[in-house]
């Protein structure tokens, strides 16, 4: 019997808002796999989907410095949910572009009880942001991990600009620490 489901249903009625360690797919997914859990228990690691499915809010995040804190690796890994190997861990656990961006904004905003300040652009709230090097709900999720900043803008100040020199890949690579295989947290 799957309790997966009546353990987010259990969350979901106490009003628990779960933050989600989705990197740990990319990072040690292989390893829970193979050596720790097994195949049916490593596919649920950071259940998204299902989450999702019973309309909760949930946030994502990077444990840094156990891995740098880079949000487009994370958005990233909560999508496409691939190991250092390739390979996809519960593909049926992946989250939508949106869900993702959601989850480090409106939803993260929410869980810390400042919705009404930040997470969704609307007049009266803060509007800090960043343009990305293209929309990362139109781009194939393969790529998602190599947008990158275009400019930051801070309490109504660009703070960052990039060079506008032509975009190309070698601009953005992903950080990904070289860690050990079997090692965790």
């Amino acid at each position: 019997m799957d309790v997966l489901p009546n353990k987010l249903q259990r969350m979901k009625d106490l009003g628990i808002i779960p933050t989600f360690f989705v990197a740990h797919t990319f990072y040690w997914g292989d390893w829970h796999r193979d050596e720790t859990l097994g195949v049916e228990r490593a596919e649920r690691i950071s259940p998204l989907r299902s989450a999702s499915n019973l309309g909760m809010r949930y946030t994502i995040h990077n444990d840094s410095p156990v891995v740098p804190p880079d949000i487009l690796p994370l958005l990233w890994s909560a999508v496409v949910r691939t190991t250092r190997s390739e390979q996809v861990l519960g593909a049926a656990q992946c989250a939508t572009p949106l869900e993702a961006l959601k989850a480090v904004t409106a939803w993260a905003a929410y869980q810390n009880f400042e919705e009404d300040q930040k997470g969704t652009l609307e007049p009266g709230k803060l509007a800090d942001l960043v343009v990305l090097s293209d929309n990362p709900l139109t781009v194939p999720p393969a790529t998602l991990k190599t947008l990158y900043v275009l400019e930051t803008v801070k309490g109504g100040s660009t703070v960052y600009l990039r060079d506008p020199e032509p975009a190309t890949a070698a601009l953005r690579r992903p950080v990904f620490l070289p860690l050990p295989r079997n090692t965790c947290c």
